[in-house]
């Protein structure tokens, strides 16, 4: 569509909006007279203004009954897990024994690759993007270390071209099928959080098993950003974070994913009591007997307070939708784009946004390079109650999220860039 720099045309998208009036159900932190300009969402999403009764309900719930709140309280602790399988399924395009809700996103990273890293003979290599969040680096990294083997040797990175900030599917393709009969497993975030790119889940994953390599996703930025297609994508496993994009709230707990065709199966796995069969959990067996579903990854009780939370924005993500969910993200991060590059024309070409434009390459989030000196402008928003994100040492990255930005938010923050470049703030 062709976007105007007006406020009246940015209003008229948000009353044209289905999903506007979840933007109500947030709290968003004051600047001033008003709320701040929150494009923080890939970090850090905003509380739902229902997590404060949810998490009352199991304190409560907590000083009730105490200990036989695991099966008396309304939402019973022992199988609270349970409750949000349907939701995390439906989320992350899987089926529901494909799905569990545990532990952290790094913890669940490990788990996973207990199972799915298994170097033998000359399969020893990991291929992944060269600049992942730095966590799933160090994971690989001491995996590797585990098995006894030289990270420097098996983990091989992938960077863009010379003179490109992404990485092309093509190069990726071909770098699978060189490494061969190596490769051990690949291993990408479904969306890159330094440039906001979005990897080819299905084609990654089909690469990778006509070399006889597992596939696997760290999809931190990608849950709640992109309509996933797990099951059909064929990848092996993947997890993900809900503190993001799924607005849980600080270190709250995650998810996983392991592929049908994988459950059941006699699989190497660090196990636990709650991933032994529930049927015959408390019977207290000295062997293991694994859950038939991705719940015998799980090794520990459900974390009650933080699983409250995530059951608020859950539901809301059921109400909304991904598939409406997506189709806003693209018209916002559209039209954010169409701003940053008229202020960056106006300002001699200032910025250069390194997030593909192709929205099957992107989500939610834009990442640009600043020329000069991008903190002092990163600051100047800041100071006119800006929340966006600076990497060192020159990328600003912005997350118009759909769940609660909204289009007068990007007109706004299009007026406060021009007067952070121009020395204003």
């Amino acid at each position: 569509m062709t976007f105007e720099n007006h406020l009246s045309f940015a209003q008229q998208l948000d009353a044209q909006d289905p999903l506007r009036t979840f933007r109500d159900e947030f709290l968003f932190p004051e600047h001033g007279a008003g709320p701040v300009i929150y494009f923080t969402g890939n970090s850090l999403g905003l509380q739902p203004k229902g997590a404060h009764a949810a998490l009352k309900q199991e304190l409560d719930d907590w000083a009730t009954f105490g200990v036989e709140g695991h099966f008396a309280a309304k939402h019973p602790w022992y199988s609270y897990h349970e409750e949000l399988t349907a939701s995390t399924a439906r989320l992350v395009g899987a089926l529901e024994e494909e799905v569990v809700v545990m532990n952290q996103l790094t913890s669940n990273l490990h788990f996973l690759l207990v199972s799915f890293y298994r170097p033998k003979g000359k399969r020893v290599k990991i291929l992944t993007e060269q600049r992942p969040f730095p966590s799933d680096t160090y994971a690989f990294a001491s995996q590797i270390r585990f098995h006894g083997l030289d990270p420097d040797i098996c983990l091989v990175e992938m960077r863009p071209r010379a003179g490109e900030h992404t990485i092309r599917h093509e190069d990726i393709i071909a770098r699978i099928e060189e490494l061969g009969e190596e490769l051990a497993l690949v291993c990408f975030g479904g969306v890159n959080f330094l440039t906001g790119q979005a990897f080819d889940i299905a084609g990654i994953t089909a690469a990778a098993h006509g070399v006889g390599a597992y596939a696997g996703f760290d999809l931190a930025h990608a849950a709640g950003n992109l309509h996933l297609k797990l099951h059909d994508s064929s990848a092996d496993f993947a997890c993900w974070c809900s503190y993001k994009y799924l607005n849980s709230g600080p270190g709250a707990v995650a998810g996983a994913f392991v592929h049908q065709r994988h459950l059941g199966q006699d699989l190497p796995r660090f196990a636990g009591w709650w991933g032994h069969d529930k049927k015959e959990r408390f019977k207290m067996e000295r062997t293991f007997k694994p859950m038939p579903t991705a719940e015998a990854w799980q090794v520990s009780n459900a974390p009650v307070f933080t699983m409250a939370i995530h059951r608020v924005a859950l539901e809301q993500f059921d109400r909304a939708g991904m598939e409406r969910l997506r189709a806003k993200s693209i018209r916002l991060s559209g039209y954010l784009r169409w701003i940053i590059e008229e202020v960056s024309t106006d300002h001699g070409g200032l910025f250069t946004i390194i997030t593909p434009k192709d929205p099957a390459q992107c989500g939610a989030q834009l990442s640009i390079l600043v020329s000069g000196d991008g903190r002092s402008i990163f600051k100047r928003l800041t100071d006119q109650g800006v929340f966006c994100d600076w990497r060192e040492p020159d990328v600003l990255r912005m997350a118009p999220v759909p769940m609660y930005n909204s289009f007068e938010d990007v007109w706004r923050f299009g007026q406060a860039l021009r007067k952070a470049v121009s020395g204003q703030g």
